[in-house]
């Protein structure tokens, strides 16, 4: 058995005592490199060995690499127990009370287009309208027929409308509804005057672009009653746009133009200032189209059972995503039909707020 070397035993004792008192993994590290690295201590005494005699490696290889060994296992296990006591440090540091209740969650938003027609439902029901719906699929008659729409009419045409298979016993077509006035038709046949609704709902129509889709939302007006005039419209729908936009009084204007179920019909504008990418009422040079209406045609009273020289009526209608485009600033009307949360995170409203025109609409 080899004398014990006392430089290496010297050396040992030096490395031992200095692993012993590193206080971090990282000082453990700078160790391993002094000791075992290219240039460390113990791997030039290693490296030294070819200038030895045969008999003398015989004596200090196993001198050597039992050195060699010995240091490694002392950094390997003064390392380990560091590393243990940093992750026990920061296990207690950052450690999670699972006894505490989780992050709240969203639930959920309610999207813009039902906000706005809850909005709209809000401020009509405080004016004494009721809200009456209708099917989505209708037949001739109550979608177009009643309402005044000649045979040749292009509204009937293919590129217009959903048309679904003819009936194989009575070949009748029905369609998806292009507007909520079946609804408003319906009601007349089975409510005498006087009469004061609106009519949410989808509708449906060939159309896609930035402020076009194919299924859409309106809300309609219809009121029947003796003596109602043009005076009654403009007060509705002049308080109505301004209690909706939430501004004192609206600069509105009333152009002549053509609906086949009203006349006479207009459509009603607003002033506005668009520069900026933000719509401001009441400034501004420019005029923006936002519904149309009209007194009811005597036609339509008289196919709808009332008697048009009794009874007058006006009637309107407007889009509610286009109304939630303008009012809450979204510059394109597709994606409020796709399914993407996150732009329903980002234009979402809280289900708690719901609109009450004493509290606040939005």
């Amino acid at each position: 058995m080899p004398n014990p070397d006392p430089g290496l035993a010297q050396l040992e004792l030096d490395l031992i005592n200095a692993i012993g008192s590193s206080e971090t993994a990282a000082a453990v590290e700078e160790l391993r490199v002094a000791a075992l690295g290219k240039s460390g201590s113990i791997s030039g005494l290693l490296k030294g060995m070819g200038a030895l005699s045969p008999d003398e490696r015989r004596e200090q290889g196993p001198m050597i690499n039992g050195l060699r060994d010995r240091v490694s296992a002392a950094l390997a296990a003064r390392k380990a127990e560091l590393e243990g006591a940093e992750l026990d440090a920061r296990l207690k540091a950052e450690h999670v009370d699972l006894t505490l209740p989780s992050r709240p969650r969203r639930a959920g938003s309610v999207h813009p287009t039902m906000q706005v027609m809850d909005e709209m439902i809000a401020l009509f029901a405080e004016m004494g309208f009721a809200v009456a719906e209708g099917p989505d699929i209708e037949d001739d008659f109550h979608n177009f027929t009643a309402l005044n729409f000649p045979p040749k009419h292009p509204a009937r045409e293919m590129h217009d409308t959903f048309f679904l298979k003819p009936d194989p016993e009575t070949g009748e077509r029905k369609v998806l509804r292009t507007h909520t006035s079946p609804v408003q038709v319906r009601t007349m046949m089975t409510q005498k005057p006087p009469i004061r609704i609106i009519a949410p709902g989808r509708t449906f129509r060939k159309d896609s672009d930035a402020t076009h889709t194919p299924m859409f939302h309106q809300v309609e007006g219809l009121v029947i009653d003796r003596d109602i005039h043009m005076g009654h419209l403009k007060w509705t729908l002049e308080t109505f746009v301004a209690r909706f936009f939430e501004v004192d009084d609206v600069d509105a204007r009333f152009r002549p133009h053509h609906f086949p179920f009203t006349e006479p019909s207009a459509e009603m504008d607003i002033r506005c200032d668009r520069s900026g990418g933000e719509l401001k009422l009441n400034q501004g040079d420019s005029w923006m189209e936002i519904l149309g209406c009209g007194m009811v045609h005597p036609n339509v009273l008289r196919n709808c059972g009332i008697d048009p020289d009794e009874f007058q009526g006006f009637a309107f209608g407007m889009g509610v995503d286009r109304l939630a485009m303008l009012k809450y600033g979204i510059p394109d009307l597709r994606p409020m039909f796709e399914a993407d949360t996150r732009w329903l995170a980002h234009y979402g409203f809280s289900a708690f707020a719901a609109p009450n025109p004493a509290s606040g609409l939005s």
